[in-house]
């Protein structure tokens, strides 16, 4: 070694003793279930005039776009439950399950999300899903009991995930041939209709089912849609109301969004947003009844993995006229 390079290279060990020192690095991959911190910056409801806050009925109650330093996982949330202390579970099309805690400000509106941790949804012999014909996980909801049912594409079934752990089932699912990218994206439970009873819909056909896990599926009406839209989430709604969220892209108009609110009669109320508006591909849906008879609806965006896109969470207030 010349002269020259054994100074360089004194000098280099000098520095690394110098150095902080870090935790070493795992010697093993980190379990899935890790907690991870979500970041989350504001979004106005219109970026071209950042005053607006309604959308006829809908007042915008704030937004957030999230993302995670910790994990490359963070993406693709498909689905949604938030309760009304905001607890927020989601999956996402790589099987994923997210589980936290939303924040707010003193006025109510979504500030982050807290105590934020991932895990695996297993199969029926309790192994990781993986690849997408079998993880590519669409619909959620939950039961009465704390029991999760989730709607898969690709290929399409229904499990339950029981509140008590153990392996997940399937449970009775509509039986019919679905498209494979254009299945049972809408589910959700329906306790006034009892405690084992589900709605799902088509996305591409927009037709629904009424199942019940102690028996099987009947068929009822359709959704009347623009043939570009589909049906992505549904939730159930005080009144016999349902709420049916509906996504539609093209290369030119991009991302468009409806919300449709339903009653016995036929539809009572309608959020519809496009550009210039903060839209993205969103696909997930809760609906928080209050006691002043309003409701707060979540809206969650579905990035597709895409650096072109995010992962988007709005809320909005509604209160029906009567």
């Amino acid at each position: 070694m010349r002269l020259a390079g054994a100074r360089s290279a004194f000098a280099l060990l000098a520095l690394a003793a110098c150095a902080p020192v870090h935790a070493p690095l795992p010697t093993a991959p980190v379990a899935a279930g890790h907690r991870i911190v979500v970041a989350a910056v504001a979004v106005p409801l219109n970026p071209q005039d950042p005053a607006q806050n309604r959308i006829g009925d809908f007042h915008y109650a704030g937004g957030l776009a999230l993302t995670s330093p910790d994990t490359a996982r963070f993406h693709g949330l498909s689905d949604m439950e938030i309760s009304a202390d905001g607890r927020l579970s989601a999956i996402s099309d790589e099987g994923d399950l997210l589980s936290a805690r939303l924040s707010f400000d003193s006025k109510g509106r979504p500030t982050g999300l807290t105590d934020a941790a991932l895990s695996v949804l297993s199969d029926l012999n309790g192994k990781p899903l993986q690849g997408k014909l079998e993880a590519d996980a669409e619909g959620m909801t939950l039961l009465a009991n704390g029991d999760r049912l989730v709607s898969f594409e690709q290929r399409h079934r229904v499990w339950l995930y029981s509140a008590a752990g153990g392996l997940p089932r399937a449970v009775p699912s509509p039986e019919t041939q679905f498209p494979a990218n254009g299945g049972m994206e809408a589910l959700s439970a329906v306790p006034s209709l009892g405690p084992d009873v589900y709605v799902a819909a088509g996305e591409d056909s927009g037709e629904t089912w009424t199942c019940r896990l102690s028996g099987g599926c009947v068929q009822g009406p359709t959704i009347a849609k623009p043939a570009e839209f589909g049906v992505v989430a549904v939730r159930p709604l005080p009144g016999g109301r349902m709420a049916w969220l509906l996504r539609a892209w093209d290369p030119v108009r991009g991302s468009r969004n409806s919300l449709q609110i339903h009653g016995p009669g036929g539809e009572i109320a309608r959020l519809d947003m496009a550009r210039p508006l903060t839209v993205d591909n969103y696909e997930a849906l809760a609906a928080i009844p209050r006691k002043d008879g309003s409701v707060r609806f979540y809206l969650l965006s579905d990035d597709n993995f895409q650096s072109s896109q995010r992962t988007l969470l709005l809320a909005f207030d509604w209160k029906p006229s009567k």
